[in-house]
């Protein structure tokens, strides 16, 4: 019995190792292969204009301008949801990821178990963080993105459609003091994150669908940045 124990044991955290080895190869490789929709552009005509990705070294946002000729974002994600109620923001990023992690793990010391294995199964549900910016500055932590108009109504319609509706067609703002600034709020999404769909999956993918560099598949920041060195 103790040998059938033992090699149990060992077989499971030889397995273990296998799939983190296999799953970080993928990763790796999968990130490396960059991926760029072709849109056709409406109007030969169209002048382009610049947004970012910004990382903080995990977890990557896509930020747009707050107003601008397709889309008043304030009045998607109102200024009175934040703490501060700056309406003097040029620029608004989105997040997307676990509700437990965003809401219950302000720093890395308060990571419970429960809410690292519900986010690393799927077992949860999901949130955007939306944070409002007066100004940016280009670094190898945040990248300027020169868009088309037409690759930008796509990019606001993959953003758009993750949130989850109240009635009136608006995001449901999650009442939380779970706030990282004073600028920014939390919302209901759609999809559960996973080991396989991470917050870095989805800005990956926004920026797929737009027809902007992205990579086949990224579980992390550095995926994305790769392409945009």
């Amino acid at each position: 019995m103790l040998k059938r124990t033992l090699k149990f044991t060992a077989f499971t955290i030889l397995g273990f190792i296998a799939f983190i080895a296999l799953y970080l190869l993928a990763a790796v490789l999968f990130s490396r292969w960059q991926v760029k929709k072709e849109l056709a552009l409406q109007n030969k005509d169209e002048k382009p204009f610049e947004i970012y990705i910004l990382t903080n070294g995990v977890h990557t946002d896509i930020v747009v301008p707050v107003k601008n000729d397709f889309c008043d974002w304030s009045k998607v994600i109102p200024f009175s949801n934040t703490i501060a109620k700056d309406t003097n923001a040029k620029w608004l990023a989105f997040g997307w990821g676990d509700k437990g992690f965003y809401l219950e793990t302000p720093s890395w010391s308060d990571l419970k178990f429960s809410t690292a294995f519900k986010a690393t199964f799927g077992l949860g549900a999901a949130a955007i963080h939306t944070t409002y910016y007066k100004q940016l500055h280009p670094s190898e932590y945040c990248k300027a993105i020169t868009i088309y108009p037409s690759q930008y109504q796509i990019l606001e319609k993959c953003i758009k459609t993750s949130f989850v509706l109240e009635e009136n067609n608006r995001p449901i703002c999650i009442k939380t003091n779970a706030h990282y600034g004073k600028t920014d709020a939390f919302y209901e999404s759609k999809g559960r994150y996973s080991l396989f769909t991470t917050c870095n999956t989805w800005a990956n993918n926004v920026l797929k669908q737009a027809g902007l560099k992205a990579c086949f598949w990224t579980p992390f920041d550095k995926g994305i940045f790769y392409h945009y060195h």
